[in-house]
């Protein structure tokens, strides 16, 4: 006989091989630990059976609707227990699960819920107005449920809106069968989620990650998030974004609580943190900043030490000391949407803890080494794919290889092949590496700017600044913000004989553009160019710095 005698009748069967979910993960925690608080939210208390119950009977109720493999169903919610049965309970139908940034413009929803074909909506009343809004604008006609949210606050910072739905939540979760059959999916190919990126010119790209790739971003989590069993959650990280980094599917992996948190304010947090033992929290700088800037009396006691994951800009070492004092222990983190967020992790060496301040706040600024569940992480010439040397000096792009990168990009074959030209991911951050093998980002080729955890695109905010009637010339950059991480800073040119005021500018920005991408300076200046008329963005940048 010919040929391998370990592949010789030991074929794949469905008692060997199965698809990698994290749908299985929740099944299982409530199987196990059925009593045990899956979600708090205000008053509310939610068990893992309980959990694991109104998560069947949402996807129940979404079959009947004639929801199934390759439907597209759309949440634009808070961080709120509806937020985290839509990532079991859709996936759960061979759906797939579309999370809107509830930041955006209607005309940005819009172009979403085309292009995603959306056939449900579920939107928190919260939004309802910009979602009313988007809906006038969409081609798609979606069911649309309405979210109303028994815990909000009276005196919340934004006010209810109206019903715009034909269904409310809680009545149609209640018309599913707890018994419902929920499929596997027919592949861990199959599509699980579909993330929009910031987009650097033109539309956003639509970003689809597969049930393989989210089952082993839970695993890698619970490994790099030191996550335990009874870790408490806080969620301070938008679920919206790149799914919550994943951490939705994660906590069931240990039968961890989620905390939910509306909207990210000093008090609740350290409410939270005192009174349900959080254990763990993710954010961007501004998330430090609200914590370390509160008034004393809203701050509380605690005596455990904080897991704190940031995935921006490295903290300045004055924060980190600051966060160290005040019982957080952050751990720096580097990813993109199409990488189901971070996928890069500062490891830290306890033998660095003797070096002097400089030099760990050197090793701090990196963006650190591979995911465990990441097989490559290089950095390289884009032009000739070679590998560029590990001097800490050779600027390359980033790339990433592996399980955890995305599918593509949703009806865009060019953009994919462009995005895994060679085998391997391009992230369009330029990187250098250093010689132990650490990763440090050194610009972004796309000149995208990381504000509050959000990407903003400097090119979209000057397509809107060119639409000033006085701005002959503009460039949009990123200067460095102890709150935010960064912020956008506008460097414009006058046309001769016009006149503009800085907040006239802002202002005319707000009417394009969601508010957070806007810029919050405004600099009149000659914009300066090459000798071909290209801006020279090097130059805003170091205007920016002194600014």
């Amino acid at each position: 006989m010919t040929g391998n005698s370990f592949e010789r009748d030991l074929d794949k069967t469905p008692a060997n091989h199965q698809p990698l979910t994290p749908l299985v993960l929740l099944e299982r925690a409530a199987k196990v630990f059925p009593d045990e608080v899956a979600i708090i939210h205000g008053s509310q208390r939610l068990t893992y059976a309980m959990f694991w119950e109104r998560s069947v009977k949402l996807a129940s109720a979404l079959a009947r609707h004639g929801i199934g493999k390759g439907d597209t169903v759309t949440v634009m919610l808070s961080n709120t227990p509806p937020m985290l049965e839509a990532h079991h309970a859709v996936p759960m139908t061979q759906a797939v699960l579309h999370s809107l940034n509830t930041r955006l413009d209607a005309a940005i929803i819009a172009f979403q819920l085309d292009h995603a074909e959306s056939r449900v909506v579920i939107v928190d009343r919260e939004f309802s107005g910009v979602m009313k809004e988007a809906l006038a604008l969409a081609a798609v006609k979606p069911l649309v449920i309405d979210y109303d949210d028994p815990e909000y606050a009276d005196d919340a910072p934004y006010p209810k809106g109206e019903r715009i739905g034909a269904a409310d939540y809680e009545a149609f979760v209640a018309s599913g069968d707890a018994a419902f059959a929920w499929a596997m999916p027919d592949d861990e190919w199959d599509a699980i989620a579909l993330n929009y990126t910031s987009g650097t010119t033109g539309n956003p790209k639509g970003v689809v990650y597969h049930h393989r790739g989210a089952a082993l971003m839970a695993y890698a989590n619970t490994v790099h998030a030191a996550l335990t069993r009874g870790s408490v959650y806080l969620w301070t990280l938008p679920m919206f974004h790149c799914n919550g980094w994943c951490f939705p599917w994660t906590l069931a992996l240990t039968a961890g609580t989620h905390v939910c948190l509306r909207w990210v304010r000093a008090k609740p947090m350290y409410d939270a943190i005192a009174d349900h033992g959080v254990t763990h929290l993710c954010g961007a700088p501004v998330v430090m900043s609200a914590l370390l800037n509160a008034p004393d009396k809203q701050k509380r006691d605690f005596s455990h030490t904080v897991i704190f994951n940031t995935a921006a800009a490295p903290p300045p070492e004055t924060v980190l000391s600051a966060m160290a004092e005040a019982g957080f222990a952050v751990t720096h983190l580097y990813g993109l949407t199409e990488t189901y967020g971070p996928a890069v992790v500062n490891e830290w060496k306890g033998e660095w803890n003797a070096l002097d301040g400089g030099s760990q706040a050197a090793r701090k600024a990196r963006q650190g080494v591979r995911y465990a569940a990441l097989e490559g992480l290089t950095v390289m010439d884009p032009a000739t794919m070679t590998e560029t040397p590990p001097d800490g000096e050779t600027i390359g792009e980033v790339m990433f290889r592996g399980n955890i990168v995305m599918k593509g990009y949703l009806k865009n074959k060019a953009a994919t092949d462009e995005a895994f030209a060679g085998g391997w991911f391009h992230s369009g951050d330029l990187g250098v590496m250093h010689p132990d093998g650490y990763i440090q980002l050194k610009d972004r080729s796309k000149d995208i700017i990381i504000s509050g955890g959000e990407n903003i695109s400097s090119i979209e905010v000057e397509e809107a600044l060119y639409k000033h009637p006085a701005i002959a010339a503009c460039g949009v950059v990123a200067k460095a913000d102890e709150k935010w991480g960064e912020t956008p800073i506008a460097f414009v040119e006058l046309k001769p004989g016009k006149s503009a005021t800085a907040e006239e500018i802002i202002q005319h920005c707000r009417a394009l553009l969601a508010h957070f991408k806007c810029p919050r300076i405004v600099v009149f200046s000659e914009i300066p160019k090459t000798s071909t008329g290209k801006i020279q963005k090097f130059r805003l940048r170091d205007q920016a710095r002194t600014l």
